[in-house]
């Protein structure tokens, strides 16, 4: 049975400034910090959190240089649950402050080594003095699903009585499963009234699907970063949510965010943290809009739909069909010769097909090799020859690597 779409209401909390800044490569001088800063608000994020001013003294620096930045969305930054964190953290100017503490008994045993009572008592403390500041205020337990769920609700429902803006669900270590995610959201969605954020991490490789899910039962704001970098294997990655949901709301997801941005957003941190694209990556991925095999090209050149859930000119990108391979069919040659301004019958598009991937099993072509092959065919075509001649030239070239 078949999902109905349901309207993608949520807000993104970009942490690639926080979480990006804990990728293994990852090193944002404050020239960089602002660049993606600014790049991030021109997308359209909601939130861009920063890394703890306490983490360092250039840290303190770089989170007041980006609250004077002026930007539309706010800054938040993301703190250790304790009030000498929050004093500082308030006085850098900052829209909001992400607390956290660990509830699961692995952190509370290895991490920082308190229990329930002093972590209860810890939130009242300071939820109470960001309150009194005039700062948002979030509140996470982290490590939420290794956490005893009587402690999760528990804390969750006092930080709701405290007047927190959010209570956030952290899939720390990467383990939870979409259907997990659902039954958690579900139910804190029934105990409290504030906003639900998720931070998913993807260990598993459930990241998306897994904030897809958590949007699904009420969660309000999901925290991504750009290309999924963070601390091993990254989280929910910015473009990738952008489309899930795309396909879930198109109208309502093109009409928020400046989706066409999203391919150079991706390069600018690439840049930065001197990795490349993955070739799969959702959207932007050199393979994201390329179709090979004849039966998927012959349908996309009638109607894209046939084999594209996504339309590449959303994110201001264009498709391609990729012509070089003993996979192709003639429908595919035929639209590439008419680009050429070449004109066949079909008939013998079909056989210049067939040369086409006579070479292709000999060697690896590239485009410009499908290309010479179309207009030496005509050529032989026109003139009355047989196209047997060309191949062997051709054949010489030095193979594509």
């Amino acid at each position: 049975m078949q999902c109905a779409p349901f309207r993608a209401v949520f807000s993104i909390i970009d942490s690639t400034l926080r979480e990006g800044e804990q990728f293994a490569s990852a090193y944002f001088d404050t020239e960089s910090k602002i660049k993606i800063a600014k790049a991030l608000d021109r997308f359209g994020v909601d939130y861009i959190e920063l890394t703890s001013p306490v983490a360092s003294e250039q840290s303190r620096r770089d989170c007041e240089t980006i609250c004077k930045l002026g930007l539309k969305a706010k800054v938040l930054t993301h703190i250790r649950c304790t009030l000498e964190d929050a004093r500082v953290a308030v006085e850098t100017g900052v829209h909001g402050v992400n607390l956290l503490i660990g509830t699961s008994s692995q952190l509370m045993r290895h991490s920082h080594g308190k229990d329930m009572d002093y972590i209860l008592q810890a939130v009242t403390e300071v939820v109470q003095y960001v309150k009194s500041k005039g700062v948002e205020v979030r509140f996470s337990g982290e490590d939420s699903f290794r956490s005893s769920l009587a402690d999760l609700l528990g804390v969750y429902s006092l930080a709701d009585r405290l007047g927190v803006d959010r209570v956030g669900i952290a899939d720390t270590v990467g383990c939870a499963s979409p259907r997990q995610v659902y039954r958690l959201v579900s139910t804190l969605r029934g105990v409290v009234g504030c906003d639900i954020e998720v931070h998913l991490h993807n260990d598993t490789g459930c990241a998306i699907a897994n904030a897809y899910c958590a949007i699904e039962a009420g969660a309000t704001h999901v925290d991504t970063s750009v290309l999924g970098l963070g601390e091993r294997n990254g989280i929910t990655s910015l473009g990738g949510l952008m489309a899930r949901m795309v396909v879930e709301d198109r109208a309502s997801v093109a009409s928020r965010y400046r989706l066409h941005m999203l391919k150079d957003l991706e390069l600018l941190v690439a840049e930065a943290v001197d990795v490349s694209v993955p070739f799969n990556n959702p959207v932007t991925g050199s393979s994201a809009f390329t179709h090979k095999a004849g039966i998927h090209a012959k349908a996309v050149l009638n109607n894209p739909s046939t084999y594209e859930v996504l339309d590449p000119a959303d994110f201001g990108l264009t498709r391609h069909v990729h012509i070089a391979s003993r996979l192709t069919g003639w429908n595919a040659i035929k639209a590439r010769a008419l680009q050429l301004n070449v004109h066949m019958t079909d008939t013998q598009y079909k056989e210049c097909t067939g040369k086409v991937k006579a070479m292709a099993d000999v060697r690896q072509l590239s485009s410009n090799d499908t290309d010479d092959i179309i207009r030496a065919f005509q050529h032989c075509e026109q003139d009355g020859q047989s196209s047997e001649h060309f191949i062997p030239a051709i054949n010489r070239k030095v193979p594509v690597s």
